[in-house]
């Protein structure tokens, strides 16, 4: 039988089938986080490996989910990066959870179909199913949106004995200062390179090609100043000393708010005596207000990812990345540095309004910044995206890979498979461009002179020493294990390592904790550079001569 739902002001139902016998006692629930499919710029296991670790973050995400679930249900965290999953794992539970993003999606299917032919019941959340639902219309229980919104309906049907139901939560609306502390006590925290934590959700700009304004909205939702104190407090408790990435995609899309948290932030630390170091992502807008990256110095960041994806206005502005227009990008970089925070930045090749060559101009803009670490992407256009229903209203977006052709190339990494659609320019024109920017931006000695340079234009004038001074201390054994890979035993750029470390010592000692940290960077990036040169190359040999479609280059 197929029940409506009577629904909470904030989700909707879209069906529940109330067939079997109710289920009132606590349910033995295991949480499966998928892997992520091989290849992947962000993966740095090498670079984990370098600290004892074997995997870059957590899944906070379950983590989170598992705080919701009733006290008395006991609850299993298996990550499928990091730990074997076995039947008898998936036996003992009497309900699996899992979910993901999109790169997992190959080994989520596979592990929905697993629990299935085990005969156990699976439910199902996250990005991916949140842009995708009818990917996974099979699956026993699929929530779509934020967990907070729904989950006591969640919880409901299925103590009442239900067997199937679909979940939609109202878009922009879950509360995130009801959601609970997660409980990271489930995490094999050991394993992991950094903890995590969620201060916000959602960004207030309106970029074409990105997805987070389609999941989470244009308003940035934050979490009470004490709650969020109170996670690193629980996680404090556990004992881990270390990193912690603050995970939203924009932490200064609210200024306000976080303007009010950090002085918290950073009381916080003193009074602990600075445990954790952190980092984030935001806006290059981040360059324009001294005081707010001051703050973020002196709470113990160390670094932040900012989206910088092209030096072209045009390309910008018709994407509707405006907040990077009508600035000098190497010089807000450099401001940034000039507060001691290091720059991670994303570059993306292959947006319409390009003309000619772009391949050197921006390997150009990434050394003039000095930008070490840069995630370069071709473009890819995301399910429920501006570019995705623009794409397709054009008939230029191209049908979604089956799983099948998706393990066969290997990778769900934007550096190798982007392009889902008709350019405008000739592809291989596109992927030689691509090509220009990994090679410059990865060759060896590129790469060393640019760490140089950062350390040269890091300031630490309101940045906390002692925090920078202890994770050093910490870290020796990492020292070690980094210098004996990079400058004892690698086949070449042994000097350069040297030549780096003693460049960076002699400008400012505080220095080497972003400079040790980028060159661990390239005992990953390096290698996965030059295996995505590799793809490339084997792509443009494998098109045939494609000139401009002459109705499309006009638009």
């Amino acid at each position: 039988m197929s029940l409506p739902s009577t629904n909470a002001d904030e989700a909707t139902t879209s069906f529940v089938e109330m067939t079997g016998p109710p289920r009132p006692g606590p349910t033995r629930v295991l949480m499966i986080h998928p892997r992520f499919m091989g290849g992947s710029f962000w993966s740095f296991e090498k670079t984990s490996r370098m600290y004892g670790a074997e995997y870059p973050m957590p899944p906070l995400g379950l983590a989170t989910v598992a705080a919701m679930l009733p006290d008395d249900w006991p609850v299993r965290i298996v990550d499928r990066n990091i730990e074997t999953l076995s039947d008898a794992d998936i036996e003992a539970a009497d309900l699996i959870m899992t979910g993901g993003m999109l790169p997992q999606r190959a080994d989520l299917l596979h592990v929905i179909d697993w629990a299935h032919s085990l005969g156990k019941k699976v439910m199902i959340g996250g990005p991916d199913i949140m842009s995708s639902p009818d990917v996974f219309a099979h699956v026993d229980f699929v929530v779509v949106g934020e967990a907070e919104s729904v989950i006591g309906e969640v919880i409901a049907a299925w103590r009442n004995g239900a067997e199937r139901g679909r979940f939609d939560a109202e878009k922009f609306k879950a509360d995130v200062t009801h959601s609970p502390i997660p409980r990271f006590e489930l995490l094999k925290r050991e394993k992991y390179l950094q903890m995590t934590v969620q201060y916000s959700r959602g960004c207030p700009f309106t970029c074409e090609f990105c997805d987070i304004i389609e999941l989470f909205g244009r308003k940035p939702r934050t979490k009470t100043n004490a709650q969020i104190l109170s996670e690193l407090d629980a996680i404090h408790a556990l004992g881990y000393r270390g990193h912690v990435n603050f995970v939203d995609d924009n932490l200064i899309g609210n200024k306000k708010a976080v303007k009010q948290f950090l002085p918290e932030l950073i009381r916080w630390q003193e009074e602990r005596n600075y445990p954790f170091d952190f980092s984030t992502e935001a806006s290059l807008n981040l360059a324009d207000d001294d005081d707010l990256m001051a703050m973020l110095s002196k709470a113990g960041f160390l670094g932040v990812f900012i989206g910088i994806e092209s030096p072209d206005d045009n390309v910008l502005n018709a994407t509707k990345k405006k907040q990077n227009t009508k600035r000098n990008i190497a010089e807000s970089v450099h401001k940034v540095y000039a507060s001691g925070l290091a720059v991670l930045a994303g570059f993306i090749v292959g947006f319409d309004e390009e003309k000619g060559s772009v391949g050197d101009a921006i390997a150009d803009l990434i050394e003039e910044a000095a930008i070490p670490i840069a995630m370069v992407g071709l473009l890819y256009a995301l399910p429920e995206t501006g570019l995705t229903r623009r794409l397709a209203k054009e008939g230029r977006l191209h049908p979604p890979l089956s799983m099948e052709e998706a393990l066969a190339e290997g990778s769900a990494d934007q550096c190798t498979q982007g392009l889902n659609f008709d350019t405008l320019r000739p592809r291989a024109e596109i992927l030689r461009d691509f090509r220009t920017v990994v090679a410059r931006t990865y060759d060896l000695k590129a790469y060393h002179r640019r760490v140089r340079r950062l350390a040269d234009l890091l300031r630490f004038d309101h940045a906390n020493i002692d925090v920078l001074r202890s994770g050093f201390m910490k870290n020796a054994l990492f020292v070690l294990r980094l210098s004996w890979v990079m400058g004892i035993t690698a086949k070449e750029g042994k000097r350069l390592y040297w030549g780096t470390l003693l460049h960076a010592a002699r400008r400012d000692t505080r220095s080497l904790e972003a400079v040790f940290l980028s060159l661990a960077a390239y005992t990953h990036t390096g290698p996965f550079s030059r295996d995505v040169l590799k793809a490339i190359d084997a792509k443009i040999a494998s098109l045939p001569f494609e000139p401009a479609t002459p109705a499309l280059a006009a638009e």
